[in-house]
């Protein structure tokens, strides 16, 4: 199993070429893709995402919150902020869930290796 952040799925849904859209595509196909809810909010937040695309994003598996996810999200987010190092809180909670799941995350979002550096998240950088 793997999950996509929003760079990569827009990516994808582009048509662009790239390590992370090819292993996404595949994923997809084998039906070992993950959807963080916090990047199908933000997909879905396109208002001109076409209505065919909003219904067959929202069909792939979601990721379940486990007890205690904001707590960790959090204290993820202040581990890196306390290294004077950027993270957003969206990429927080990104971050935190595929932790939480242990899938990869395929990105094209370099922020990211903010969270790989300071609690180990599985990246693929597209």
């Amino acid at each position: 199993m793997i999950a996509a952040d929003t760079s990569t799925w827009i990516a994808f849904l582009h048509g662009d070429q790239g390590r992370d859209t090819d292993l996404l595509d595949k994923a997809l196909f084998d039906k070992q893709v993950l959807m963080v809810l916090v990047v199908l909010a933000e997909l879905l937040s396109d208002p001109k995402l076409p209505v065919a695309v909003s219904e067959t994003v929202a069909e792939i598996p979601l990721t379940a919150i486990a007890p205690g996810y904001w707590l960790r999200a959090g204290e993820l987010r202040a581990k890196v902020l306390a290294k004077r190092r950027k993270a957003r809180l969206g990429n927080a909670l990104i971050a935190q869930t595929c932790i939480d799941h242990g899938v990869p995350l395929l990105t094209r979002d370099r922020d990211f290796r903010v969270f790989a550096d300071a609690a180990g998240l599985d990246l693929v950088i597209g």
